[in-house]
């Protein structure tokens, strides 16, 4: 399936067409879209029961971007077209190669659109990646000359002639798009706009049910863009001139595991006076690998912390008490969003109870819940064909928020759907909105930091307070109205908070509070319909090319 073919008869003068999968992403359609499975991170795995509160955006889709940077023939990039979009595109334009990319969930809108080029564009090669690669027989069920698993990179150089080991070039990615908070969208240039970098693909962990370490060569095994920390600071210090940005993504599976790495860019931003804000994913053990202050120092202001369950055994928690380990993050002003699996070996109806409530009492700034999946790829779906034990299900419904795909000796595919329910309204219960939670810990490290001798620490975390105490209050305004009447108790803590920070800040955060607040009172309430009768958003098409010198090659 990965086997390098030979270079394309057109080398580097191939015209390249690099697209996603067509929407609607949001809406339950004939080629497998669920509306219970939206193109939106937080509100699909997340926030999802949060209602008014969860926030709303979409993210690029990041390996087609790369690829796009990556090679020198005439490339175009098409990401989420309307059907018909997309076949506009082949229309207008002779493409020598269209390459696609998908989820596993999303395996007969690719068969779709393969069917589409070879009725549009018959001469057109066909080039398939991404995780839907994994499916066992794929290629029966889509009609394309190659599959890619792994390294899109260096295979797509390869296949034009080119060098395959040549240096990574980092596009320019904004974090998120099509922000919304409330009811109410935010402008382009406003809010938490953050530069997504990607040092690199896969995890060495290899934990039994992950598809990105298992896409990327599984447990021991990563592909590594970038391997110096002055490798990074540089990718880094370009995106902030161009996008003109002092956040970062890193989306790299366990950041802080290759200290040796971050350590270097420490260095180079302490020496560069860079008061960056770095959001990053890294698992307990890691973490432990840093003083506080050197996280604080590194401008770690949010990590995604897989929790899993005490009773897990997975390597990357190695005992940690992660209670304790995330109080103390959050008294440093590190926001944190957790990942509990639920439903996993050692689950009952009987003492599920226990490791939700384990799971919640983290009070995490997010939490992720996800059922324990086998998904075609992982050593997990290896295991249970092996044992007999998976379901034959709709690949449209492995995603890890519907129900159980396989055979659970305690809990039945019905209860798997309850007890995730569960799960995230015991969250969102017990510990209240999100946004209310990223308030909380954010004005923590304010009140810790604010007087801190070294100016790039103080600068960070004046930056990480501007929104705080100039919209926030309005946000936490119309939370407390809302919550008071669903929720007496967090409503209340909400509003202690809300006087904290007039407290902190005056007159001004009074005023914003009163100014802001209604407004978003008044959008919340509109958007709470708007759901009730089944709105839901799509992500806007994007259409970039690159090496591109018109119809003349």
């Amino acid at each position: 399936m990965t086997h390098q073919p030979v270079t394309h008869p057109k080398g580097t003068r191939a015209r390249v067409l690099l697209t996603s999968v067509f929407g609607p992403y949001a809406q339950d359609d004939a080629y497998g879209s669920r509306s219970i499975n939206p193109m939106e991170l937080y509100h699909n795995q997340v926030t999802r029961l949060q209602g008014v509160f969860s926030p709303r955006m979409f993210h690029r889709s990041w390996g087609i971007m790369m690829i796009q940077e990556n090679i020198s023939a005439p490339c175009a990039l098409l990401d989420f077209p309307t059907k018909e979009r997309f076949i506009a595109e082949l229309k207008a334009h002779p493409y020598d190669i269209v390459g696609i990319t998908s989820i596993i969930v999303n395996i007969g809108k690719v068969a779709e659109m393969c069917r589409i080029i070879r009725e549009v564009s018959p001469g057109t090669t066909i080039v398939v990646g991404g995780h839907v690669t994994a499916i066992e027989g794929v290629e029966q069920m889509a009609d394309a000359d190659h599959f890619v698993k792994g390294d899109g990179i260096s295979w797509m150089r390869s296949y034009l002639g080119e060098d395959p080991s040549a240096p990574v070039r980092h596009p320019d990615i904004v974090s998120g798009f099509g922000h919304r908070v409330m009811g109410l969208t935010i402008p382009r240039g406003m809010g938490s706009t953050a530069a997504t970098i990607i040092p690199s693909a896969g995890c060495p962990m290899g934990c039994n049910f992950c598809t990105t370490s298992a896409f990327f060569g599984g447990k021991g095994k990563y592909l590594n863009f970038f391997q110096s920390g002055q490798e990074l600071f540089d990718v880094m210090e370009g995106a902030e001139q161009r996008l003109k940005v002092d956040s970062f993504f890193l989306m790299d599976e366990n950041f802080l595991l290759y200290k040796k790495r971050a350590m270097e860019l420490l260095e180079r931003m302490e020496k560069a006076g860079k008061s960056w804000v770095l959001y990053v994913f890294a698992s307990a053990h890691a973490i432990r690998q840093y003083t506080m202050e050197e996280l604080v120092r590194l401008g770690v202001s949010w990590l995604w912390m897989g929790l899993e369950s005490p009773r897990s055994g997975y390597d990357k928690l190695q005992g940690q008490d992660t209670i304790e380990l995330t109080r103390e993050l959050r008294a440093h002003g590190i926001k944190l969003l957790g990942s509990t699996i639920v439903g996993m070996e050692h689950h009952t109806p009987e003492n599920i109870h226990d490791e939700i409530d384990h799971a919640i009492a983290h009070e995490t700034d997010f939490h992720q819940f996800m059922l324990y999946t086998p998904i075609p790829g992982t050593p997990l779906h290896a295991q249970m064909k092996q044992e007999g034990r998976l379901i034959d299900v709709d690949l449209a419904d492995i995603h890890g928020q519907f129900q159980f795909n396989f055979q659970h000796e305690h809990i039945s595919r019905e209860e798997s759907k309850k007890f995730l329910d569960m799960a995230f309204w015991r969250d969102f219960e017990r510990n209240g909105p999100s946004l209310y939670r990223i308030c909380r810990t954010t004005l923590e490290g304010w009140k810790r930091y604010k007087f801190h001798p070294d100016l790039r620490i103080r600068r960070r975390f004046e930056a990480e307070m501007g929104a705080l105490k100039n919209v926030y209050g309005g946000v936490l305004w119309a939370m407390e109205r809302q919550m008071k009447r669903t929720n007496a108790a967090i409503g209340t803590q909400v509003r202690e908070l809300r006087h904290s920070l007039f407290d902190e800040f005056g007159l001004k955060a009074r005023m914003m509070s009163a100014l802001v607040g209604p407004m978003l009172w008044w959008s919340a309430k509109r958007e709470q319909k708007r759901l009730a009768k089944g709105w839901t958003y799509e992500p806007e098409t994007f259409l970039e090319r690159r090496n591109w010198a018109g119809d003349a090659l």
